[in-house]
């Protein structure tokens, strides 16, 4: 029995000093809190924010809170302007984009207001219903919701869904045109999967962004849709990803950043090889922590804006510029040389990009 403790003492305290070194290796950050959001423009809580959208063309910020079914529109200095919702044929808002002319790509989900079947609507540059676009022409199409869009450099509208395995691609008349599905696998020994797509974004450069809350990872293609690296690694401590929800990407300074909903923080990544930088935040109620946040968004400043679920509000915060970060601080993510297979149109014919591993 004595000999026994003997051994397990030992190897408690070296599990111990190793997990605290593990603990240390990750550099965390303390951006400085530029401004909390608290209010619509009718004065109103902002009841759970789900999803932000920075329109770069007028340099607005756009909130949806779920809650009331509202979207909401600040100006640069966070002064709330507008907002519409089901008056003006905003049902049940899920997410938006905004193209150069001003027209609004509005993708809808189903509950209350809104019975029937999921769709994508358009409004004008006055935010006034143009039509209503129902999705079909792919597999599950019917029973498609819409959780995150993004508009492409090439003029393609890309629709993540949930529990929905790649993003769908469509003209920005509607039209099916393909799906984007990579594979990919969580442990060596599993089998490649299509991975379930949680948020699509498409930066400043046109490069896009598919994030999976399924594989805690994210896929990274070029503006002609050409798969460049993916970045992430799935798990539950610091430097991974437990529940991904959003991304986001600065390339001035050369970051990707990515919320986690599950672990309450933020993640940046680097913006060319997709290399773990730094993190951010943790649970807590204070300026600068988050309670469950769902999404992320940058705008022409380099203002990072994190929807803070229960918190009801959405954070504004400011990073120092980059230092040169040691090798030791990394945490290594998949390398580029080993993308994951694409299925470019659903039919499980793979396209240009290679096999992963």
């Amino acid at each position: 029995m004595i000999f026994l403790g003997s051994l397990i003492l030992p190897f408690f305290f070296y599990c111990a000093a190793h997990a605290v070194q593990e603990e240390v290796q990750v550099e965390r950050r303390r951006p400085r809190v530029a401004a909390i959001i608290t209010k619509d423009d009718r004065g109103h809580p902002l009841e759970f924010p789900s999803f932000l959208y920075y329109d770069s063309y007028q340099d607005e910020f756009y909130i949806i809170a779920s809650s009331r079914a509202r979207v909401i529109i600040y100006t640069p200095d966070f002064f709330p302007f507008f907002s519409f919702g089901p008056g003006r044929g905003a049902l049940v808002p899920m997410a938006l984009t905004i193209d150069k002319g001003g027209t609004l790509y509005l993708a809808q989900g189903t509950g209350e207001k809104n019975p029937g079947r999921a769709m994508l609507t358009l409004f004008n540059a006055a935010d006034i219903k143009i039509t209503d676009i129902f999705f079909k022409g792919f597999e599950g199409a019917d029973t498609f919701y819409p959780k995150s869009i993004a508009l492409g450099a090439t003029g393609h509208l890309y629709l993540a869904g949930l529990e929905f395995e790649g993003v769908v691609v469509l003209s920005r008349e509607g039209k099916f045109i393909k799906l984007i599905s990579p594979k990919d696998k969580i442990l060596p020994e599993e089998p490649l999967k299509k991975a379930s797509i949680t948020d699509v974004y498409v930066d400043t450069q046109g490069r896009l962004y598919l994030l999976s809350e399924e594989m805690g990872r994210f896929y990274v293609y070029d503006r002609g849709e050409h798969f460049l690296f993916k970045g992430g690694v799935k798990g539950g401590s610091s430097g991974k990803l437990s529940r991904p929800r959003g991304i986001a990407a600065d390339p001035r300074r050369n970051l990707i950043y990515v919320i986690d909903y599950m672990r309450h923080t933020g993640l940046a990544y680097d913006y060319n090889d997709g290399r773990f930088v730094f993190e951010f935040g943790g649970r807590g109620w204070s300026p600068g922590w988050f309670n469950f946040p769902t999404d992320i968004a940058v705008d022409a400043r380099g203002r990072v804006y994190v929807a803070d679920l229960f918190n009801h509000r959405v954070q504004v915060l400011v990073f120092p510029k980059r230092k040169k970060i040691s090798p030791k601080l990394k945490i290594q993510t998949e390398p580029a040389e080993n993308p994951p297979t694409i299925d470019r149109d659903g039919s499980g014919r793979k396209g240009a990009s290679p096999p992963g591993q």
